[in-house]
């Protein structure tokens, strides 16, 4: 009966230190977005201009892994597949 309670009481310390983790995070929010104007838009700015970099990136080199299988497909000379394919690989090829 004992250790039980024991265990309960250190329990509940547990999750009063974690309460208080908790708070004191969100009071660390709370400063930073109430903080200095100017540093919260460069630092909001910043992170758009490499979010959009980030972006444009990968939508390149994902396009890029793509026409290359399908230009293997297209090389494989599959009859159905293969018509379909080419004219995909000659519209991109032509916006370029």
């Amino acid at each position: 009966m004992f250790i039980k309670k024991k265990k309960v009481n250190v329990l509940n310390n547990s999750i009063d230190k974690l309460s208080e983790t908790l708070e004191k995070g969100n009071i660390q929010e709370l400063t930073y977005m109430l903080g200095s104007t100017k540093e919260i838009i460069k630092r909001n700015l910043l992170a758009g201009i490499f979010r959009g970099v980030g972006i444009g990136i990968g939508v390149t080199v994902i396009t890029a892994i793509l026409i290359m299988i399908l230009n293997k497909i297209v090389a494989l000379n599959i009859p159905l597949i293969g018509k379909y394919v080419t004219d995909i690989v000659e519209i991109v090829e032509k916006s370029r």
